[in-house]
């Protein structure tokens, strides 16, 4: 008999993935390049030429166990002090090899996270707008994920219904900043409140709580705008790290659990990391690619493109009347839709091309998302159906 709850999930399948497969089927009809797809945040910049000289340079010099054989259960060695001396250099934490665990993606490494600080039925909360696979990433542990309602004038965080929501089953507090999908980098003001919360509360409950830090775009952050290290501020953070975006290699699947140095039996969670790999199979990363960002940990593609659409976007968005919090990075922007309904709104756009993802999976309707990892000049050439669908249809 068929496992009911993953038969149950197929109704409920993601919304950007099918918007994503619509964009792809309407180019077959018309040609991609007339369809404004804007609903993948699959990074279009090209990959440094650094990694890809030096995948050529092992392919051609280095033995095959080395770079095809599976790696230790942690991950390779020379590549966890590599990753370590990185992240002490620019953050100034004392982060040593026991305390990184290479993982694939940050998805595979919010699963490790996950299971790490929490047992069935306890609760991880984290703050709307977000990430949608964080529900069943967190639910199909056993753990329920609880989300904190949307401060819709910065996309901060409610700090009057988070504390109201921290209870005693609250055993971690989810992040994502830069975030996906509103684009806002939590100041270090919101982080310092934060971490002053988590810490009273963890006194008076007599547990930890943890902070779980998803840093995808750490590095996609534009001009004027500071990215605090959020592990500067609060002692039991893991942070969840990916090279998916900054160095344009979401297919590669490769990123690390980077444990706070400071974090009580810091260096026991990371080789808990590798019992609980055992469990659901996301163990050894490839072998070839670990050793690929080892060698690139301090460069990144040209992500200039990206505040470059985010400009033209923004300003035109709010010409048009559009209600929008300025994105201080990634490559998303989640303005509000121009009807209450944004899955009407949405709808609407389709018969202009225009694949925008409501933001009712993202916990806040009412608003709508734009992945703006596409060619400069295809934004620019989507001006003119998104005023076109706006004078047609709201004016």
């Amino acid at each position: 008999m068929l496992v009911q709850k993953y038969k149950e999930m197929l109704s409920g399948k993601s919304v950007i993935r099918e918007l994503s497969e619509f964009a792809t089927a309407r180019g077959r009809e018309i040609g991609y390049e007339n369809v404004f797809d804007y609903s993948l945040g699959n990074p279009s910049v090209p990959v440094p030429r650094e990694f890809t000289d030096e995948m050529i340079r092992m392919l051609a010099n280095q033995g095959t166990n080395e770079l095809h054989g599976y790696s230790p259960s942690l991950g390779i060695t020379s590549v966890r002090e590599a990753v370590a001396a990185s992240l002490e250099k620019r953050f100034g934490l004392p982060y040593r090899r026991e305390h990184i665990f290479m993982a694939s993606g940050a998805a595979g490494a919010l699963a490790h996270a996950f299971r790490l600080v929490t047992e069935p039925g306890d609760e991880i909360l984290t703050f709307a707008p977000y990430f949608p696979e964080y529900g069943p990433y967190v639910n199909l542990t056993g753990a329920v994920l609880k989300v904190v309602p949307p401060d819709t004038e910065r996309f901060q965080i409610r700090f009057d219904k988070l504390e109201e929501m921290l209870t005693e089953k609250v055993k971690a507090v989810l992040i994502n900043t830069p975030n996906n999908p509103s684009g806002t980098v939590y100041s270090g003001e919101t982080l310092e409140r934060l971490s002053d919360l988590l810490r009273g509360k963890s006194a008076e409950y007599g547990h930890e709580i943890y902070l779980i830090s998803d840093e995808p775009y750490r590095e996609i952050v534009f001009g004027g705008v500071e990215a605090p290290c959020v592990s500067a501020f609060y002692d039991n953070t893991i942070m969840c790290y990916s090279f998916s975006k900054s160095l344009s290699i979401p297919g590669e699947r490769i990123g690390y659990v980077a444990v706070n140095p400071r974090c009580r039996e810091a260096e026991t969670m990371v080789n808990m990391c590798g019992q609980i790999s055992r469990g659901i199979g996301h163990n050894c990363p490839p072998s070839i690619i670990q050793l690929a960002v080892a060698k690139v940990l301090d460069r990144t593609a040209d992500l200039s493109v990206y505040e470059t659409n985010m400009e033209i976007l923004y300003k035109e968005l709010m010409e048009l009347g559009f209600d929008c919090v300025k994105p201080g990075g990634t490559f998303y922007i989640f303005p509000r839709a121009l009807e209450e309904d944004a899955k009407v709104f949405c709808r609407r756009a389709l018969d202009y091309d225009l694949v925008l993802v409501p933001g009712d999976t993202f916990g806040a309707p009412g608003y709508f998302r734009m992945a703006y990892c596409i060619d400069t000049e295809k934004v620019e050439r989507s001006l003119g159906a998104l005023r076109r669908f706006v004078s047609e249809t709201y004016r």
